[in-house]
């Protein structure tokens, strides 16, 4: 069985968190920033969680399950989910684990376009960068660090050591970037691309 719904990380999340059973949305949002999983999903916006769970329950990938209300909250709806959303779940993790995607991430747009600044512009940001991934880089390497000890599967640390390795790769290429920024040994100028854009018109 496949299914024709646009996969994303959090309608993933979702029919993973279901999987163990029924759940509300607070319950949702609450346990994927618990569980550290909002390093990959993100849940800051409960009105796009809510969006999604409406998505999803029209598609028939999940459902509604129980309502309930006392006096301290407001009535809750849990949702469950579905043969069809079960099934959805295992393409989309088979897809997404076998077939690297290009994401169009911001930042290698970004450096496809560095002649719009200056070198010593870009060493400033890229410097600026530099600080903020080795501030995050500490955050991953304590997250994982705080479970030293406990009996804790390997399985569930993954993201988390994918995203440490992912900081700490770039982190070792902006190095090298900064050197020769640095150095001079990267360097350019408006009249140069301007002369090398002539000779493509």
């Amino acid at each position: 069985m496949t299914t024709t719904f646009r996969r994303s990380p959090l309608a993933l999340a979702i029919l993973g968190l279901l999987e163990d059973g029924p759940l509300h949305p607070y319950a949702m949002q609450q346990l994927i920033k618990k569980w550290g999983k909002d390093q990959v999903v993100n849940v800051e916006q409960r009105a796009t969680l809510y969006k999604m769970i409406t998505r999803l329950a029209e598609a028939g990938l999940i459902r509604a399950h129980a309502t309930s209300k006392d006096q301290q909250y407001p009535e809750r709806t849990s949702y469950e989910v579905t043969d069809a959303g079960r099934a959805a779940a295992r393409q989309w993790m088979g897809e997404i684990l076998a077939v690297p995607r290009n994401e169009y991430p911001e930042f290698p747009a970004a450096l496809s376009f560095l002649p719009m600044l200056s070198p010593e512009s870009t060493l400033e940001h890229l410097e600026r960068r530099r600080a903020a991934l080795r501030e995050r880089l500490a955050v991953r390497e304590e997250m994982i660090g705080r479970l030293d000890g406990f009996d804790v599967p390997r399985v569930s640390l993954l993201e988390t050591e994918y995203l440490r390795a992912v900081v700490a790769a770039e982190l070792r290429w902006l190095d090298e970037v900064i050197a020769g920024l640095t150095d001079g040994s990267i360097a350019w100028s408006r009249e140069q691309f301007a002369a090398v854009a002539a000779q493509w018109t």
